[in-house]
This record gives C-alpha cells, sequence and structure tokens, in this order.
C-alpha cells in the first residue's frame, strides 16, 4: 500500500469505524471507543418524496402502524443492499451520529464493512459505493465470516484449524479457516427472517391466524428452540382470523414453535453438513479438539449448540456476545491496520485498497 501523507494525518484525527451493516440490525464500532451504534436497520420514508422520516429503532417502532404514504422498508435484504439510496441515507445518518459524539469537526472516516462471503461483485460494488457517498473517505470491504472469526476470537492465523457458522437476519455463513485464510465456505440466505418467516406460516396454516413478522420474532426469541427444552412452555398470540377477519387469540407452545422452525433449521444443518463433507481431513481432526463457533443473532436461539452438536458429533459453542462479532472483528482490523489489512478484499477493476 504506498504511503499518502494526507491519508495519514487525516488518519491521525479521523474517526476509523467499523459497520456490520446487517439485514437485522446495523452495528457500528468506533476505534478506541467501541460499539457506539446498535440499532435495527429500518427506514421509514415518505412516499411521494422518498425522502427518509425515521431511521433505526424510531422506525422498526412503526412497521405495520403508518397510515399509507409513509413506507417502512429493511434497505438491506439477505445482507445485500436492495435500495441503494435508502442504504446510503441510513449510513450517513449512522456515520453522522458518530461525528455528533465529538466535540470538534473531524475528518471524513476510513470504514470497514462486513458482507456477506457469497456476494457477487455488482453487490459489492453497491455496498462500496453507499459507503463513499454516505461520507467515508476510504472505505474497505471484509467477509463476514472473517470478521466474525476474529471478533470470537478464534485463532485463524493459526495453523490449527477452526470453523465458524454465522446465522444473521438475512445470511448463514459458514466458514473453515487456517493460516489466516478461508479453507472452505458456504452463504445461504436462509437465516433469521426465514425462521420468523416459517412462524408466521405455521400459525396461520394450523390456526387460520396471521400474525405479523415483529410478532413471530417475540415468538421465536421466548419461547422457539432447535432441540427439546427442560420444559416446554407456552405463549398467547395475538392476530386475525382470517376466516372472520376479527381479531384472536390462540396458545401456542414450544413444541409447535420447534416443529416451525425445523425446516430451516435442517436447511442450516445441511449447509454446515456439506461445507464439512469438503474440509480437509487434517482440518477436520483440529474441529474435533476445538469445536464449531456460532455467532450473529441467530445463534441465540435456544438449543442451536445442542442441535448441531447431535447432528454433526462436535462440539458446537456460541461465542461471547455472539451479535457483534462481525463489528468488533472490523474493530480488531482497524486497531491494527497494517497486520490486519490482508483479510480485506477487493474490487475488480479499481481495488478498495490502493
Amino acid at each position: 500500500m504506498a504511503f499518502n501523507p494526507l491519508n495519514w494525518l487525516l488518519g491521525l484525527f479521523s474517526l476509523d469505524i467499523g459497520i456490520d451493516l446487517g439485514t437485522a440490525n446495523t452495528l457500528v464500532h468506533v476505534r478506541g471507543k467501541g460499539i457506539v451504534i446498535n440499532e435495527p436497520s429500518w427506514v421509514a420514508i415518505d412516499k411521494r418524496t422518498r425522502k427518509p422520516l425515521a431511521i433505526g429503532l424510531q422506525a422498526k417502532e412503526m412497521v405495520g402502524r403508518t397510515s399509507g404514504n409513509i413506507l417502512v422498508v429493511r434497505p438491506v435484504r439477505d445482507g445485500v443492499i436492495s435500495e441503494f439510496e435508502i442504504t446510503e441515507a441510513m449510513l450517513e445518518y449512522f456515520i453522522g451520529k458518530v461525528h455528533e459524539q465529538s466535540v470538534v469537526p473531524l475528518p471524513r472516516p476510513r470504514v470497514v464493512i462486513g458482507i456477506p462471503s457469497g456476494v457477487t461483485e455488482v453487490e459489492k460494488r453497491a455496498v462500496y459505493d453507499a459507503s463513499m457517498s454516505a461520507g467515508a473517505r476510504e472505505t474497505y470491504l471484509i467477509e463476514e465470516p472473517t470478521s466474525a472469526a476474529l471478533g470470537a476470537g478464534l485463532p485463524i492465523d493459526e495453523a490449527r484449524g477452526s470453523m465458524i457458522v454465522d446465522i444473521g437476519g438475512g445470511t448463514t455463513e459458514v466458514a473453515a479457516l487456517a493460516m489466516g485464510g478461508v479453507v472452505v465456505s458456504r452463504s445461504l440466505r436462509v437465516a433469521g427472517d426465514e425462521l420468523d418467516q416459517a412462524i408466521v406460516q405455521y400459525v396461520r396454516n394450523k390456526y387460520n391466524v396471521l400474525v405479523g413478522e415483529r410478532i413471530a420474532e417475540q415468538i421465536k426469541w421466548n419461547i422457539g428452540s432447535a432441540f427439546p427444552l427442560p420444559i416446554e412452555k407456552t405463549v398467547e398470540v395475538r392476530g386475525r382470523n382470517l376466516v372472520t377477519g376479527l381479531p384472536e387469540s390462540i396458545e401456542i407452545s414450544s413444541v409447535e414453535v420447534r416443529e416451525a422452525l425445523s425446516q430451516p433449521v435442517q436447511v442450516i444443518v445441511g449447509a454446515i453438513k456439506d461445507a464439512l463433507e469438503e474440509v480437509p481431513p487434517e482440518i477436520v481432526a483440529d474441529l474435533m479438539d476445538t469445536g464449531i463457533c456460532l455467532a450473529g443473532g441467530g445463534a441465540l436461539l435456544h438449543g442451536l449448540a445442542e442441535r448441531l452438536s447431535d447432528e454433526l458429533n462436535l462440539r458446537v459453542w456460541v461465542a461471547e456476545d455472539p451479535l457483534t462479532c462481525v463489528v468488533r472483528g472490523a474493530g480488531i482490523v482497524l486497531d491494527n491496520f497494517s497486520a490486519f489489512s490482508r483479510y480485506l478484499v477487493g474490487l475488480e477493476r479499481g481495488s478498495t485498497h490502493h
């Protein structure tokens, strides 16, 4: 990387920012300060002007409760940008929020953003362009499984192999790593959103009751599981009866929710098995010692580690604070940029790091 005195000078005073631009939540890590923002990736826009009215938590509160001229959207779907201008506005808002916390005006920041490993060049370019348009001085991209492994404290620089499964809102990333590189990876668009959707479908099919995605998400966290619970639970669910059109309250059990979640959970299990089949035997032997690390919000599903251990015949453990692994990994890269810049991915036709 050629030495640029101006960039070096700006680097002394600017805030280096790591961003986990997630389908469900966006997290921002500032070098020297830690995680300063953790908000839902939702934006409320005025349908006529396409201008943002609310971003983050405030926008999520409006889901399903707005008038006809307000649209509440998630501009990132399946870990990639689906609404470019809205994502740009969201990033601008979060970067601006970081700068507000500073007493003096600061130069534009250097930004490291996590991206799913299965993205196309076009999708990479969209993230890069949105970040630059939102006010970054330089933008670097890092693949989420690598960033999550760094954030979870896995020894990815060593010859000993390790494996991470990062289950986010839109994508599940599976990667086996050794010697600072990804040996085998899988990226699938089945994750937290599909689990919520499976609950919506189940309640609809079994009880003829329509519930929203937010309620489905609450059911998932309250009584959802991937493995039998020590004590099974029930919860009251309110929605609209599709036959009468009237409000109805039903009781649903954790056994039913587990049944609802079984198909998407099985898809995730299958992807991990597929990846393991491609892993060299030496690394499989290492994994018998080190186990598989779970990261991302999906890692918090009750009993998921036990279910995977049972199916894969390996120890499976949940990273400390799994929701923040990707953004903490980006923070680690920023803390020691020269040592960790080799983990960053470039763009074809004019790389992100010159």
